[in-house]
């Protein structure tokens, strides 16, 4: 019985830690549901993120934007600061365009 008691007290700790952990968990970006022009390229990861990152420094209203990229399976996750949401507006712009992208993540956020 001491055992059982165990594994029940086991269980009942782990589902409450993935209730708070799940409670805790900012809310997933919104993922871009337009597939891409590029989507049917089969473009590495690394190319993908090169790709982006040259588009962004490309963009005039951008330039000084600190924008971090990381590409998994063609889904761009773009996150950074930017002065306000024509530059967020700008930036999604710009890296759905990019080759090889197939969705974009969007955890940009404006400085106040």
């Amino acid at each position: 019985m001491n055992r059982l008691f165990h594994l029940a007290v086991s269980a009942a700790v782990l589902s409450l830690s993935i209730f708070v952990i799940g409670c805790t968990k900012p809310p997933e970006p919104a993922m871009s549901s337009t597939p891409t022009a590029a989507a049917g390229n089969n473009v590495s990861d690394a190319d993908v993120t090169e790709h982006v990152k040259t588009a962004l420094l490309k963009a005039e209203s951008l330039k000084s934007a600190d924008i971090t990229v990381v590409t998994t399976k063609g889904d761009v996750r773009l996150t950074g600061t930017l002065a306000n949401q024509a530059q967020v507006d700008e930036a999604i712009k710009v890296a759905r365009a990019a080759e090889g992208v197939h969705a974009i993540h969007d955890e940009l956020t404006i400085v106040k």
